[in-house]
């Protein structure tokens, strides 16, 4: 094997080396090490400046090369560069912002995790461009598969960024269409028909639509039968929850319900963007879990003690506070969905990474969700206090009465899901008053 060879081999299983690395390695001189380099040309990508240089082996995706632009689109909707993403061998990448620093990542960057086509939505988007030649099911995607998608027909993604040339050209083509709620039966039609909207996650059936000066997420439920009917419930049951935690003081989104030609449709704003083509940078606990924490929490709660205590991260006390109330408030309502992908924090772009939570979403007794079109019977079973809620579980608690409370006097949930909503009501203050 050659000295190329050699060094080839060495950066595909070691990573990123410093010069000085690369020397001993190979048993070479500094100016040997020089003319090595310049001689492996493109496939050998250098990266920082003076002692801090390090070098790494390139890797080609098919119809990107190894180096993806990167930009972010501002409040305003204006595009600007923001860095360009180097593809390395063994599934590395190296972020190198505009800004002059530079990030090496194992895997794909946290970002990519929320951009990335998803959910309900998402499952619709191989079939939607079948010119791509991905695999039909997103699940069988691999990282490759995911840059390819997002460069090439992720204009619309979660957050504020766009990842390649191609989506940004297709960003600065685009003439957004508003829609008014006599078109939402047709946009329902398209979501059932697997038609992509924005790459925001999530199962419950819905579609992304500007309409009337608003950025709006439309859950829908239509069909006839007892699952499409408690489905019909739980629409009004986020609504409601929504209502509550503003009325407490929580950041919530606007949202507003109503009924047309036999559906329920709920209209929540969105938060990651900013009048017509404005747009916010958000990031999701399950992406800072993933690339941050790397810890199996089964709450948010125990998350948000983690996050205080990781050097990458900036998070006032107070945040983890209101992560660990929504967390007991979500299980006191029998939201038992609370997954990592339905927390969201705002993202500035510094080091340690900036936090603060995004208005709250999701948030509904889902221990009361059908299964596929079958009703399931469950049981609401709220948690007591723990040592690490015990400080606000009370104020929780009386907040989640207050929510009970209030869907019992709901005269559009269906009479069976009031009983349900009093049932709860009950035992929760039976609860309450045992652990006064």
């Amino acid at each position: 094997m050659n000295r190329l060879d050699r060094l080839f081999q060495i950066l595909r299983t070691r990573g990123l080396l410093r010069g000085d690395e690369i020397q001993r390695a190979l048993g070479i001189s500094q100016p040997v090490m020089s003319r090595l380099i310049r001689d492996a040309g493109p496939r050998v990508c250098r990266f920082g400046r003076s002692v801090a240089t390090r070098y790494g082996l390139a890797r080609e995706i098919d119809g990107l090369g190894h180096r993806v632009p990167i930009f972010r689109v501002d409040e305003t909707g204006a595009p600007h560069r923001y860095g360009v993403l180097h593809v390395l061998a063994e599934q590395g990448y190296w972020l190198e912002r505009d800004s002059g620093d530079g990030q090496y990542y194992a895997g794909l960057p946290p970002f990519v995790e929320d951009m990335r086509p998803q959910g309900y939505i998402g499952r619709g988007f191989p079939a939607a461009y079948p010119e791509l030649a991905l695999p039909s099911r997103i699940s069988d995607w691999s990282d490759d598969h995911q840059l390819i998608a997002l460069a090439k027909r992720g204009e619309d993604c979660v957050g504020n960024l766009i990842i390649g040339e191609e989506s940004v050209d297709r960003f600065l083509r685009s003439q957004p269409q508003s829609f008014t709620r006599g078109d939402y039966a047709a946009h329902a039609l398209r979501a059932l028909g697997g038609q992509p909207g924005s790459s925001a996650g999530g199962e419950h059936p819905k579609f992304a639509v500007h309409s009337e000066g608003r950025n709006l997420l439309v859950k829908f439920a239509s069909g006839d039968g007892s699952a499409a009917d408690r489905w019909r419930d739980l629409l009004i049951c986020e609504h409601v929850a929504l209502q509550i935690l503003r009325e407490t003081g929580v950041p919530v989104p606007h949202s507003d319900w109503f009924d047309l030609e036999g559906s329920r449709y709920l209209e929540v704003e969105r938060f990651d963007r900013v009048n017509r083509l404005g747009r916010r940078g958000v990031i999701s606990l399950y992406a800072i879990n993933c690339h941050y924490l790397g810890h199996d929490f089964d709450n948010w709660s125990r998350a948000a003690q983690r996050m205080l205590d990781e050097p990458d991260l900036s998070m006032e006390a107070a945040q983890a506070e209101r992560m660990i109330w929504l967390d007991t408030f979500g299980d006191l309502i029998g939201n038992t969905d609370r997954h990592f992908g339905n927390l969201c924090f705002f993202t500035e772009d510094s080091r340690p990474l900036r936090l603060t939570l995004t208005p709250v979403y999701d948030m509904l007794p889902m221990v009361f969700a059908p299964k596929d079109a079958n009703l399931v019977e469950r049981q609401f079973v709220p948690r007591p206090p723990t040592a690490l809620n015990l400080h606000l579980w009370h104020d929780a608690a009386q907040h989640a009465l207050r929510y009970w409370s209030r869907l019992c006097e709901t005269d559009a949930l269906s009479l069976g899901f009031r009983q349900i909503t009093l049932s709860c009501r009950s035992t929760l203050a039976e609860l309450v008053r045992l652990r006064s």
